[in-house]
């Protein structure tokens, strides 16, 4: 049994169990109200089809007061620090309250993220050529398992206040610092004691320096300011997983030209629908999200186009298109454009609650469909980049990398999943998805925490 098999059966045995807790469960809702403080910790042993296995830790403490809001919390403080065995890593401290400051919530996020290999495919969606034999080592083909890669560091300040205005409505306004660190695989540090060495050879971030597609002015990243504005309207019954109601967000981030910093002033305008439908009542729901994110202005550092705007980060990392928070089963940033659509559709079921160790428990399932496509592309002279390949990569073809197509196809993964929550917000995610187009990668297996919306 092949790798692929063992963890579709895996998957389908899981998914067997929970079906079985469900309907196994009594009618009797065992929800115990909490109060104080109570802790969510894990060793975060977990995997990313994308970023490998993740080990370290994570601790997340929610208080309750007196128990009046539950299971809203009235503040939550999250404190992670990982590695992933493809050498990324997270650092970082996440506040959320609605409470500390009376009529207001307040959001804060300080992150250190570090990538050894972030996938790189180009820009525009499937206008990017993927060539899977290029990284496959038994491939006659094979140039280098991390072709598709470069290095990146962030360091990430943001913080955010909500405030209710009229019914079910509230503005939102903040800022956002980022100091991007982008360069070249560094290759010693990934060879070191690895059997498998990667060949010295340039990587398609290295290809897109030489030829210009990526400025030499953004190559090696920078600092950037955003400031924040938006409007919010929320009916949602539960926020962790929503069984009725809607939740819309209109964001604009504004980030202005800072001297001697690449790119130059523009906006990030994000629509963002999402709608749950009950039924079955606490057991069965469905539920989509639909966004539209446009870059506007003059021009955006091409590290800063995966970034995907929002009131409310629910992972370290809001990027994509592709990947465990965007369209599942698809490669990680597979889509990349100056203005992206994204839908996803998921069957939620959930059964009753019961108690293990006096904390409250449920099981949940989800079938789900993601998409995406790049609307409309980042722009560059492909014409002068093809009489560049051909004068300076001889061993290249100029349809190795450029589709003939100027316009994206609807990217889409499929698949199936389980939840684990604890005490309503604590929600551990297990997905396993595939991709309908080869050129989007295979599949993906995704362990980590929270509803994607």
């Amino acid at each position: 049994m092949n790798n692929k098999n063992i963890r579709v059966t895996l998957l389908m045995l899981t998914i067997f169990l929970s079906i079985s807790g469900i309907y196994a469960n009594s009618m009797n809702d065992t929800t115990e109200t909490k109060t104080g403080w109570t802790l969510g910790a894990l060793p975060t042993i977990t995997f990313d089809t994308d970023l490998g296995f993740q080990y370290g830790g994570l601790t997340n403490f929610y208080f309750y007061g007196n128990g009046s809001t539950y299971p809203e919390y009235l503040h939550s403080l999250y404190f992670e620090v990982s590695r992933f065995t493809k050498g990324s890593g997270i650092n970082r401290f996440f506040y959320d309250s609605k409470h500390l400051i009376p009529n207001y919530r307040i959001t804060t996020d300080i992150s250190y993220l570090t990538e050894q290999a972030l996938s790189f495919f180009g820009f525009n969606g499937s206008e990017a050529i993927y060539n899977p034999n290029w990284i496959d080592e038994d491939s006659e083909l094979y140039r280098s398992r991390l072709f598709y890669a470069h290095d990146r560091k962030i360091f990430r300040f943001t913080t955010d206040l909500q405030r209710n205005f009229g019914k079910n409505f509230r503005w939102i306004a903040g800022i956002a610092l980022y100091n991007y660190s982008i360069g070249s695989l560094d290759l010693d540090r990934l060879n070191k004691g690895n059997k498998s060495v990667l060949p010295d050879t340039a990587s398609l971030y290295d290809l897109y320096v030489d030829w210009g597609v990526i400025p030499e002015s953004e190559k090696d990243g920078g600092f950037h300011g955003y400031l924040k504005g938006g409007v919010v309207y929320d009916t949602r019954d539960n926020e962790p997983n929503p069984f009725k109601g809607i939740f819309t967000e209109l964001v604009l981030s504004f980030s202005p030209k800072i001297d001697q910093n690449p790119g130059e002033t523009h906006l990030k305008a994000a629509l963002i629908h999402r709608q749950y439908f009950t039924l079955i009542n606490k057991r069965l729901a469905l539920a989509y999200r639909v966004m539209y994110q446009a870059t506007l202005g003059d021009h955006a550092p091409f590290y800063l186009q995966p970034y995907l705007t929002t009131t409310f980060l629910r992972g370290a990392n809001n990027e994509g298109l592709g990947g465990a928070k965007s369209i599942r089963g698809i490669m990680r940033n597979r889509i990349v454009g100056n203005d992206v659509l994204l839908t996803n559709v998921e069957l939620r079921a959930k059964s009753n609650t019961f108690k293990i160790l006096k904390q409250n428990i449920y099981i949940g399932l989800n079938g789900f469909v993601d998409g995406g496509m790049v609307t409309r592309n980042i722009k560059f002279n492909k014409e002068e980049i093809l009489n560049q390949i051909a004068l300076q990569n001889p061993d290249y073809r100029s349809n190795d990398f450029f589709n003939s197509k100027n316009r994206d196809v609807f990217h889409i993964g499929y698949g199936a999943g389980l939840r684990f929550a604890l005490n309503e917000n604590f929600i551990i995610a297990v997905d396993y998805a595939q991709a309908l187009n080869k050129n989007d990668g295979t599949n993906g297996i995704y362990i980590a925490l929270n509803y994607i919306f």
